[in-house]
């Protein structure tokens, strides 16, 4: 597996603080001013008021396994190596769902329910992606 081979994010103004933060090892989020609820991705608004009252907070890295499938068939190109592949759905403990890799877990070891932490184990093109795996 590389994650050098990764496809890279696209990275706009709303974005670019989320990306910055996981090179330096940092998992932030979004946080509301009004109504104090996390949310991602993120974006120039709270959904939770449509106003642009927000704040970058420094998350916890911790969730749980929400849900997660199996990639059988090759959508992204530099993931063929890895195939088959799960892809997870955290529920972090601030909230919000961040979509992402297990790392250092197979499928078969994964269950819903189970406790997770971030890592930042790398990416392609100085890009740094968060990966999930068992909470320590």
């Amino acid at each position: 597996m590389s994650l050098q081979t990764r496809p890279k994010p696209l990275v706009d103004n709303w974005n670019r603080p989320f990306w910055d933060a996981c090179a330096q090892g940092r998992l932030i989020l979004q946080r509301c001013t009004q109504t104090g609820q996390c949310f991602f991705p993120p974006g120039p608004v709270s959904p939770f008021t449509g106003r642009p009252e927000w704040e970058w907070i420094t998350a916890s890295g911790r969730g749980e396994l929400w849900s997660f499938v199996v990639f059988h068939q090759n959508y992204f190109p530099g993931m063929r190596d890895e195939l088959p592949y799960p892809v997870a759905m955290v529920k972090l403990d601030e909230g919000p769902y961040l979509l992402t890799n297990l790392d250092g877990m197979s499928a078969d070891e994964a269950k819903i329910g189970q406790r997770l932490s971030v890592r930042f184990p790398g990416g392609p093109d100085g890009f740094v992606l968060p990966q999930f795996g068992p909470e320590a």
